[in-house]
């Protein structure tokens, strides 16, 4: 089965170019297209597209927004947003995050990069930019005024799950993981699905601030790894 795509661009021309690459590619499909906010959200319920392609600066509300009511609290369970920008900043980081964003990247983006981040997020995994560091994630993650993360604590964690977990939020992707351990890939999916099962997460970027949260990795103290997950290719 397809995965289902929305693109959300209130620019005609790049919401074009990105159906037509994503139509291109094998496995994927776009299923509708919003101009603004507004329209993402209800394409979101009306469609329950896999992944939103959501640009930040649009009319009527705000990519931002539109996330937190996709991905939040009464939102739309098994819709992942992707959030594209033409702008790398923080507070655009921040903002995605805390609405429930499972990537972000801008749109400078290769095209084989942003095809594979779709799949990435359709998988259940999440994805950063390059640009967006450890540093950044460990800053959201002392935010006090955000919700929590993670729904349940670290019970019945095992000893295994809990090495997987803070190589997780140390930034490593699944085939890094796998090469420290000396395990294969399959086995590290399995270790990740289960610590989302366990804690209540809903991806990895989750699983990063709870780890911080948690205490089982200090604070970077400065700029380090940029990509949170990854498909593990």
């Amino acid at each position: 089965m397809a995965i289902r795509v929305v693109v959300a661009d209130d620019q005609a021309l790049v919401r074009g170019s990105f159906r037509v690459l994503v139509d291109l590619a094998p496995g994927l499909e776009v299923v509708g297209e919003a101009a603004d906010g507004r329209e993402a959200v209800e394409l979101a319920e009306r469609e329950r597209p896999d992944v939103v392609l959501m640009d930040v600066r649009m009319p009527e509300l705000n990519g931002i927004e539109a996330t937190r009511r996709i991905c939040g609290p009464g939102g739309q369970p098994g819709v992942r947003v992707l959030i594209l920008t033409m702008f790398d900043l923080d507070t655009y980081v921040h903002g995605a995050l805390r609405a429930g964003a499972s990537g972000f990247l801008l749109k400078d983006t290769q095209p084989a990069g942003l095809l594979t981040a779709i799949e990435v997020i359709a998988a259940g995994e999440a994805l950063l930019a390059p640009t967006v560091t450890r540093r950044l994630i460990a800053e959201f993650a002392r935010d006090p005024g955000r919700p929590a993360p993670v729904t349940r604590g670290p019970d019945g964690v095992t000893d295994r799950e809990r090495e997987v977990f803070v190589l997780v939020a140390q930034g490593l992707s699944n085939a890094e993981i796998g090469s420290r351990l000396r395990v294969g890939l399959p086995t590290v999916k399995s270790h990740v699905s289960r610590l989302l099962d366990k804690l209540g997460a809903r991806d990895r970027v989750q699983l990063v601030i709870a780890a911080y949260d948690l205490g089982l990795v200090a604070p970077a103290p400065g700029p380090g790894r940029g990509v949170v997950g990854g498909a593990g290719r």
